[in-house]
């Protein structure tokens, strides 16, 4: 690893007073997510050397905080200069614990807001844990509390040091949870594109899991999201995108075909300027096939079945257009609309079978986790390494390999690009 970065460095240090005073002279409020400096004890600043010193236990490389030079401030006793020195190693160990060490420009495609900075801010828990003396209380109240970061945890402290490319590939994945909210709610949906699977989670527990087909790898690649969804669409229509209607010519076939179209349940409107659009209709040979689950986002990406059920049985199942088609989708959409509140078992069974497109809001929404873990636990319970598709896991090695730098985006830079054709 190369040497790590002095955490007070001024060109990349992460910002550690207080906010400027505007020319207005107007009071402004501080805000807790930036850090001021703050007062440390001797015995404070010593509970955080220990913190950093076994902080490679959560995968974190301890020099990272510049424990020698915290060290050397300890030795000359209380002063301003460790104020400085610890201040600015405790918020590089929260933002790490907390966030993720992976800074956002090596996170590829990844697009989930994190809320965690906002909900555990670093000045507010630098406050709490002086006043107490716990300082070691912050690795228990910042590591994610899931079940599989535990397990990669325990992973990396039986993996012999000698096993260096194993203990990347573990580390990498435990900073991948750490980029996710620590708190994922009580019900939600979690699927991970190099498994190929979707995990239903209830309280913790797996209640289901469904065989999933995901992006091809380059442009229509999955992207790495956190987003609710508001409701079951059964029997959904599919609105054709235009690199089909006009690049692959279903739209003249349709117009010029009308037989073929009924057969193949498709519509097709030409407006005045000549613009074709084509609508597929509720059906068994409808591109989404039963269901869908409403998830808005500017990426267009969701849930829904397919009329090719019997592509769930290939090893490499990495060939939609970006949007994550779902086995046995008519369970699940029936699930979520119960456990929703939007519809009751029989009411659910009737709207699926009417053959009309039907949208059932859900009252209780519920969170989907489109991950990218390439080691971890399968639906099996298994620790095993799953294929890189998308090679994304190159950038994050490099970066934990590179020195730790500070003031980093919270939000990817990355272009947003809608899927063209979820239903293919």
């Amino acid at each position: 690893m190369l040497f790590a970065q002095d955490p007070l460095q001024d060109e990349d240090a992460a910002e550690v007073t207080a906010p400027p005073v505007f020319e207005s002279q107007e009071v402004v409020q501080e805000d807790p997510r930036i850090p001021a400096v703050q007062s440390w004890s001797l015995a404070n600043a010593r509970a955080l050397a220990a913190v950093i010193a076994d902080i490679g236990t959560e995968g974190l490389e301890p020099a990272d905080y510049r424990p020698d030079l915290l060290l050397e401030e300890i030795a000359r006793g209380e002063s301003e200069a460790l104020n400085q020195r610890a201040s600015g190693a405790f918020t590089w160990l929260v933002e790490d614990l907390r966030d993720g060490r992976t800074p956002m420009d090596s996170r590829r495609q990844w697009f989930v807001v994190d809320p965690d900075a906002d909900l555990i801010p670093t000045g507010d828990l630098m406050t709490q844990v002086l006043a107490s003396g716990d300082i070691a209380s912050i690795t228990q109240t910042l590591a994610p509390v899931h079940a599989d970061y535990a397990t990669l945890r325990d992973a990396l402290a039986e993996t012999p040091e000698s096993d260096a490319e194993k203990r990347k590939m573990i580390r990498a994945n435990m900073d991948r949870w750490r980029w996710l909210p620590r708190d994922l709610g009580g019900q939600y949906l979690l699927t991970n594109v190099p498994e190929y699977q979707l995990r239903l989670m209830v309280n913790g527990q797996i209640i289901r899991t469904y065989r999933t087909i995901v992006g091809k790898p380059g442009r229509t690649a999955t992207p790495q999201l956190a987003e609710t969804v508001e409701g079951v669409v059964f029997n959904p229509t599919w609105t054709v995108p235009q690199s089909i209607v006009v690049g692959e010519g279903l739209g003249n076939r349709v117009l010029n075909n009308p037989g073929w179209a009924r057969a193949n349940g498709y519509r097709a409107t030409r407006g005045a300027n000549g613009f074709i659009t084509v609508v597929q209709q509720p059906g068994a040979g409808n591109s989404l096939g039963q269901m869908k689950l409403d998830m808005p986002n500017p990426h267009a990406i969701f849930l829904h079945d397919t009329p090719a059920r019997n592509l769930f049985d290939s090893d490499n199942r990495a060939r939609s257009h970006g949007c994550i088609r779902v086995e046995r989708a008519l369970e699940l959409a029936m699930t979520v609309a119960i456990l929703g509140g939007g519809a009751s078992r029989d009411e659910a069974v009737a709207v699926s079978q009417s053959g009309d497109y039907t949208r059932v809001p859900v009252e209780r929404t519920m969170p989907v986790y489109i991950t990218y873990f390439t080691y971890g636990v399968d639906v099996d319970g298994n620790l095993r390494e799953f294929e890189d598709l998308y090679s994304r896991d190159a950038p994050v090695l490099a970066a934990l390999d590179a020195p730790r730098v500070g003031n980093r985006a919270s939000v990817s830079a990355e272009e947003v690009v809608p899927i063209e054709a979820p239903g293919a």
